[in-house]
């Protein structure tokens, strides 16, 4: 029997307990820890952090293993936190789950983890780890219409070598039929969704506490005043919601999208239709690169590259990459690509790293 110990990051939902059910059933030494990352407004209506608890005290205890809860959230307003609204005040849309990942829960915890004497540590997410002679590679996940690796990109050697995914091999259907055959109380809990501080609150709300609206002008790429804005970190490039502009001025109804923001100038641009020009783009840059082998990968070569989550892979090459950035060309031009978010690249299943877009629709 493997007596190896691994410690299962437990959040209360379904995935990460039969995470722990299933490692529990391979032998291994398994201690779960539920992580509190946020704190601020804990007593809110918003905050399901004390429910995630006891959903995952419960799961433990049918499971039979020790749960521990450690408090992060210093070290998450430290480094994940801070620069999120850093970024919003900048005019971009960042992506706080990617640096959560490789901040808190393959960093903070991992480290916290191996102080408990694990051997490795183990998720919920829905990815795959595979190891060809002394490297480490993160793959996609079976289940396509679940596959996290797009958030987990910035993973380096020395956290995925002591990284499982229990679940990289099952689809979601699958998890929570385990999680019901074995009685476990939230085998039917809705997944999270949206960033886990804000909750299910509008986002605007959320935001305003932080930082102070800005109000200003919206006009077209001709400089047309067509409305205004709250301030410019409420919009993303591609949003068609919340504009409060109507058609055009002859009446077509034509719907507005958010093309470009001129942070110097307070200026929002907005276009009318899904596929203007405007909203798209055949190249990306990015910066803050990281490449998950340790190795930048060739340019010239075919890949594949997201700009989003839920993106399917679009054919690509690099076209430079160094220590300053890297150039995504595409086959096809991308919609809405956004700055702030991240490009995640390819080769076939594995995950190989990707950046932080710097350019596209931002000024100033």
């Amino acid at each position: 029997m493997n007596r190896k110990r691994v410690v299962v990051g437990m959040s209360g939902g379904v995935d990460s307990s039969v995470a722990a059910l299933l490692l529990k059933q391979q032998g291994y030494d398994v201690v779960g820890l539920f992580m509190k990352n946020w704190e601020d407004d804990d007593t809110g209506e918003y905050c399901s952090s004390r429910q995630d608890l006891i959903d995952a005290a419960s799961v433990a205890d049918i499971i039979g293993i020790p749960l521990e809860a450690v408090n992060f959230s210093r070290e998450y307003k430290e480094r994940v936190f801070t620069h999120f609204l850093a970024e919003y005040k900048a005019g971009r849309t960042p992506n706080p789950d990617v640096l959560c990942n490789a901040e808190i829960k393959f960093k903070a915890f991992l480290d916290h983890a191996v102080g408990l004497g694990a051997d490795f540590i183990a998720t919920g997410h829905y990815a795959q780890v595979r190891q060809i002679g002394g490297t480490f590679q993160l793959l996609k996940a079976e289940d396509g219409t679940k596959d996290q690796s797009y958030f987990l990109y910035r993973l380096t050697q020395s956290q995925l070598c002591k990284t499982m995914f229990p679940l990289g091999s099952l689809y979601k259907r699958d998890v929570r039929k385990i999680a019901m055959e074995h009685q476990l109380p939230n085998f039917a809990k809705k997944d999270s969704t949206g960033i886990c501080f804000i909750g299910e609150r509008p986002f605007r709300q959320f935001l305003n506490r932080y930082l102070p609206d800005e109000p200003g002008e919206i006009k077209t790429p001709d400089g047309v005043v067509v409305g205004r804005h709250h301030g410019l970190m409420y919009y993303t490039i591609g949003q068609r919601q919340g504009l409060g502009i109507g058609g055009t001025r002859e009446g077509d109804g034509t719907p507005w999208f958010v093309s470009g923001k001129d942070v110097s100038h307070n200026i929002l641009t907005a276009v009318q239709g899904h596929d203007h020009p405007d909203l798209y783009r055949s190249s990306v840059t990015a910066a803050d690169l990281t490449w998950i082998s340790g190795k930048m990968p060739r340019c010239h070569w075919v890949y594949a590259a997201k700009t989003r989550y839920r993106q399917p892979d679009a054919p690509c090459a690099i076209s430079r990459v160094d220590d300053g950035g890297c150039t995504i060309e595409f086959a096809q031009p991308q919609w809405a690509v956004t700055p702030g978010q991240s490009v995640v690249v390819y080769e076939s299943k594995v995950c190989l790293g990707g950046g932080t877009i710097t350019a596209g629709w931002l000024e100033g």
